[in-house]
């Protein structure tokens, strides 16, 4: 399995920080101009007609000049012409995921535990993500946070490429690269001038 390019930052587009589908390809685009490559759309509420409007309206914007990673929504990253798919401890299974999009595309899958990351460490995903790292407000009931301590163990535990999440800022992105994780996933710190705050992530994180 081709290991996959992953860049320091991970952001993602949660719908529900957002008004309209306008609103969120607008700040999609301030994203990928203060330069994000590599962003996830993650939708939690609506339904799979609004999802793919969203999700198709993504990837018009935004063309080749991203990869768009599908949170959940295996039948919908298809639809959407997607780049990958990433998918929880409560989603499809990955290996179930997999038999639908097929081998060309992206798989991530979301642990929060030694014993998830190792369970998915066996399958055809291409990275995993590790979290929650600190306190995080943008999950009704978020898993335990597993502090800089727990992206060392994962670390330990994988040579997959490793995308910590959960609380991460720009004051302290730099701690967990440091930590051993090859990315971090960022919702909330990049919703307010999405494009400035994108760009001192990059600086933080060279």
């Amino acid at each position: 399995m081709p290991m996959i390019p992953l860049t320091r930052l991970y952001a993602i587009l949660d719908s529900s920080g957002f008004p309209d589908t306008e609103a969120l390809c607008l700040s999609a685009r301030e994203l990928v101009a203060g330069g994000v490559t590599l962003l996830q759309y993650r939708n939690k509420s609506g339904n799979a007609r609004q999802m793919l409007e969203q999700a198709q309206g993504l990837k018009d914007r935004l063309g080749s000049s991203v990869t768009l990673i599908m949170n959940d929504r295996a039948d919908l990253c298809l639809a959407a012409g997607f780049d990958g798919l990433h998918v929880g401890q409560d989603d499809l299974s990955p290996a179930g995921a997999r038999a639908v999009i097929g081998d060309g595309l992206w798989l991530g899958v979301s642990t929060h535990n030694p014993e998830q990351l190792t369970q998915a460490d066996k399958t055809s995903a291409n990275y995993l993500a590790i979290g929650p790292v600190f306190a995080t407000l943008s999950k009704a009931n978020p898993d335990p946070v597993i502090g800089l301590d727990g992206v060392r163990q994962a670390r330990a535990l994988t040579r997959k490429p490793l995308v910590a999440i959960g609380g991460i800022t720009r004051e302290n992105c730099r701690s967990v690269i440091e930590a051993g994780a090859d990315a971090v996933a960022v919702i909330s710190d990049l919703i307010r001038e999405p494009r400035k705050s994108a760009e001192e992530f990059f600086r933080r994180l060279r």
